[in-house]
């Protein structure tokens, strides 16, 4: 089992940003970037001058496995296999059924229910 650690740091421009820590030796760890089981790209894993033992880790997302629904992509070890990181890309249809929607939907009806209730409490007076 491996000792590396993968955290996001950011996404920006269709680049997935992270730092990895406890990779050991001078040699660039081999990561392996997966979607729906298929390779999908590469990840560019560079050193972090600041911080010894980091290393800066940089994935393109292609654009053309981007499509309406969920789109996971994983991280991996490529020595082992072992999942490190993993980011997810929600696009179309599906974000109908999103928690902000749902909440949206219900701030909608309770300002209708407010303005009956008001309309109400007017003509019963």
């Amino acid at each position: 089992m491996t000792e590396l650690s993968l955290v996001k740091t950011r996404i920006q421009g269709g680049i997935w940003e992270g730092v990895l820590t406890g990779a050991s030796g001078d040699t660039a760890p081999d990561l392996q970037v997966t979607h729906l089981g298929q390779r999908a790209g590469s990840a560019a894993v560079m050193a972090d001058p600041d911080r010894a033992g980091a290393w800066h880790v940089k994935v393109a997302i292609p654009p053309d496995l981007l499509s309406d629904g969920v789109q996971t992509f994983l991280i991996s070890d490529a020595a082992d296999g072992e999942t490190l990181a993993s980011f997810t890309i929600v696009t179309g249809e599906p974000l109908e059924d999103d928690i902000r929607g749902e909440l949206e939907l219900l701030r909608a009806e309770l300002d209708l229910l407010k303005r009956a209730f008001r309309r109400h409490c007017v003509e019963t007076q």
